[in-house]
């Protein structure tokens, strides 16, 4: 009888074994999912950022060139020569 319940120790342990390392093997790869899962919303953030500040500079150089263009309507000379556009004559 004592060998009886010696393998059946044996078996559970063997069991306990395995579920052990089916636990470890799938808390592996679920953290290996996180991690991609991860790396690729740090991927496509970086890109977005990166668009974003291309755009920003963008904007920032028609700020730039509008404000001289505003400026120079402004200016005599610029008023001048819309004046001319529209019609207006130089007399």
């Amino acid at each position: 009888m004592a060998e009886k319940q010696t393998r059946i120790s044996e078996e559970k342990a063997r069991k306990i074994a395995v579920g052990a390392t089916v636990a470890g093997v799938l808390l592996v790869l679920f953290l290996l999912v996180i991690i991609v899962v991860q790396i690729v919303q740090i991927s496509v953030r970086s890109k977005t950022m990166d668009r974003i500040d291309e755009q920003t500079k963008q904007f920032e150089d028609l700020i730039e060139k509008e404000s001289s263009d505003l400026e120079y309507y402004e200016s005599e000379l610029g008023m001048y020569h819309q004046a001319l556009e529209q019609g207006w004559s130089a007399r």
